[in-house]
């Protein structure tokens, strides 16, 4: 049995861009994606800190050093800009990986800059 755990998290990141009209997605700056060891078309689970939307999507990459959040499509509709949102990702495991896995957390600060990385 695997259990699905949470691998990266980047927590407090503030939304930058809501395009309604733009292929849906959720734009990450490169530098925030390389702190969280995520990648470009990821799926992702987006938590709105400020309404309690929660959502899925997947990862593009956004300029590196942009501090872009940016969501498209129907996920425009769940955020506004300045929203907080948590970012996550996840992955199954079996009961021994899961025993040891310790998750990559980065914390940003108001204009998505780093600001800790934690790995528990």
């Amino acid at each position: 049995m695997n259990r699905y755990m949470l691998r990266a998290k980047l927590h407090r990141a503030t939304v930058t861009e809501a395009d309604l009209h733009y292929e849906g997605s959720c734009g990450i700056d490169e530098n925030l994606m390389d702190a969280a060891d995520m990648r470009e078309f990821e799926k992702i689970e987006l938590y709105n800190i400020n309404n309690g939307e929660r959502f899925s999507t997947y990862i593009i990459k956004a300029p590196r050093g942009s501090g872009a959040i940016s969501l498209n499509g129907a996920a425009a509709r769940k955020a506004h800009v300045g929203d907080l949102l948590i970012i996550c990702t996840y992955a199954p495991m079996t009961e021994d990986e899961a025993r040891d896995h310790k998750p990559k957390v980065v914390l940003l600060d108001e204009r998505n800059g780093i600001k800790e990385i934690r790995k528990f």
